[in-house]
């Protein structure tokens, strides 16, 4: 029996519930065999971003190497990728590699509101590693500083949308979890918009939301699922793993990956 393999190349959360530990979990959870690449080490918990220590980027693409070169990956995800440096070399790794089905969960700001990249890193991110991109899943947060813009209403989402796309990147999901009402997602490929909505729970228990969307859409696409359908298995996976969330720490919990697994 073949198994699906997938890397992930993000931070660590020392609280477990974002990150690279949030995307091996996620992983296993939709049966995918989990590899990973370090890019930084956090202390972290559900209330704040207390230190972070990037690693160097002879030892992020030696990683890298090791993983691809012996058990390979049918899909890779990237997460925290906190200066132009490291987002070169992993775009340097990737394309030495062939890599063609990556996610990119352009990440910029913990959820206790830390800063996970610098500013002037994200030009590396529009420029480099965009146009290497499958899949983009960034927020509204993140989209707005992708493209400059503000996003307020339906058609802002939709001109987002497409200037990433227009970045090079060949689909994005721009995520509605900031926005009033349901929790809409809107993805396009160039092409076409498809919306992807769920409930919205009352609840703190988000943390790692947007690590654990990502590594799932990347689960799918490892799966062998076309992009649409990878986007709706993490939107139901994330919308589920919110719904029987528990309360760890003192700020934001993590949502529940093995809720169907755990009774």
């Amino acid at each position: 029996m073949k198994i699906p393999k997938a890397m992930t190349i993000a931070g660590s959360d020392s609280g477990g519930g974002a990150g690279v530990q949030a995307d091996l979990k996620t992983f296993a959870a939709l049966g995918v065999y989990g590899a990973s690449t370090l890019t930084a080490i956090t202390a972290q918990n559900t209330v704040a971003v207390t230190s972070v220590h990037e690693i160097p980027t002879d030892v992020i693409t030696a990683q890298i190497d090791a993983v691809l070169t012996d058990i390979g990956a049918n899909a890779v995800k990237t997460g925290m990728l906190s200066s132009s440096d490291i987002i070169e070399c992993v775009c340097e790794a990737l394309e030495i590699h062939g890599v063609q089905r990556l996610v990119v969960d352009p990440v910029m700001i913990a959820k206790s509101g830390d800063a996970l990249l610098r500013e002037d890193a994200i030009g590396s991110l529009r420029t480099r590693l965009l146009p290497l991109a499958m899949v983009v899943t960034p927020n509204i947060p993140e989209a707005e500083a992708l493209t400059e813009t503000t996003i307020v209403s339906d058609a802002d989402v939709r001109r987002a949308a497409e200037a990433i796309v227009g970045m090079g990147a060949r689909s994005v999901v721009v995520k509605g979890g900031h926005r009033e009402g349901p929790a809409t997602d809107l993805f396009y490929d160039g092409k076409e918009f498809k919306e992807f909505t769920a409930p919205r729970f009352d609840t703190v228990n988000t943390h790692g939301t947007g690590c654990t969307f990502a590594s799932a859409v990347a689960a799918g696409l490892a799966r062998g699922m076309v992009v649409t359908d990878a986007v709706a298995l993490a939107k139901d996976y994330v919308t589920e793993g919110i719904r029987h969330s528990f309360s760890i720490g003192q700020g934001h919990g993590p949502l529940n990956h093995f809720y169907r697994f755990w009774k």
